[in-house]
């Protein structure tokens, strides 16, 4: 199956972002592809000093949602919206993923665990101070493959992903929007470790540009293979990356370096 990231340019209002995505994903369609993966907070995104302030809005009635819902039924297509704000009835935001089938109904829904709280070089961020982590693991079964969930700052606690390996997932999808200075550093060889580890295909799109309010995302959406070859690199620029999946590929990788049949427990001991 053809399958394209839409790495786009982090928008402020919901309206912004949902013009912005959908012209990249009628691109996309026209070009062939049949799932469609979009960045984390691609519903819209912005910032207030250290401080994540991404619009929010309940499930039912965030028009991101609803837009792309009608969009992949009219296109009979397959979407993993990256994440967007969705508010709960305690008034608690979550980062929220989701899969849309081509009937335009929601497959899963998967809420980021990890949140990302950091200060590195002068530069900090606490998601945590305006959204509520999850605490389920998802897996998603599709034609293109089973489906692992995770969003962004997950890609550093590899143990979430081998769960999602183990439990069956084929592909690892990781919608980012990495911030410039940890992107710069860490985004590839995080990307291909977790193929690597897990001999999963890696689906990555990332946000690229300013952030409205202070800060960049990183861009460099990546499809890796299950060896951990970069299939494709989108840059630093908005556009589209595409490319075929196989799992039959995966398959074989798997068969000829069976790893994951070999993991073991074991206690530590402290001297």
């Amino acid at each position: 199956m053809r399958i394209s990231c839409l790495q786009v340019e982090p928008k402020k209002t919901i309206e912004g972002a949902l013009v912005e995505a959908l012209e990249l994903a009628t691109n996309a369609v026209t070009e062939g592809s049949k799932f469609l993966f979009l960045p984390e907070y691609c519903g819209g995104i912005s910032s207030n000093g250290t401080l994540y302030t991404p619009p929010s809005e309940y499930e039912k009635n965030h028009k991101f949602l609803i837009e792309f819902k009608k969009f992949c039924k009219l296109n009979s297509i397959w979407v993993l919206i990256g994440s967007i704000a969705i508010k709960l009835k305690n008034n608690k935001i979550v980062n929220r993923s989701y899969v849309i089938n081509p009937s335009g109904k929601i497959l899963s829904k998967y809420d980021k665990i990890h949140l990302f709280d950091i200060a590195v070089d002068g530069e900090e961020h606490y998601e945590s101070s305006t959204i509520h982590p999850g605490n389920k693991a998802v897996l998603v079964r599709t034609t293109l493959g089973n489906i692992g969930h995770s969003i962004c700052y997950d890609i550093r606690f590899p143990t979430l992903y081998r769960q999602l390996t183990q439990a069956g997932a084929e592909i690892l999808v990781i919608p980012a929007a990495f911030t410039r200075t940890t992107g710069s550093a860490h985004w590839h060889i995080l990307n291909r470790s977790r193929a690597i580890e897990n001999l999963c295909y890696v689906i990555s799109p990332c946000a690229v540009g300013k952030i409205s309010g202070g800060g960049e995302s990183y861009g460099h959406s990546l499809i890796i293979n299950p060896w951990g070859e970069i299939i494709k690199d989108c840059g630093d620029e908005r556009g589209i990356i595409s490319s075929f999946i196989d799992i039959n590929l995966l398959k074989n990788y798997r068969k000829k370096l069976p790893s994951l049949e070999h993991d073991k427990k074991f206690n530590i001991i402290k001297y």
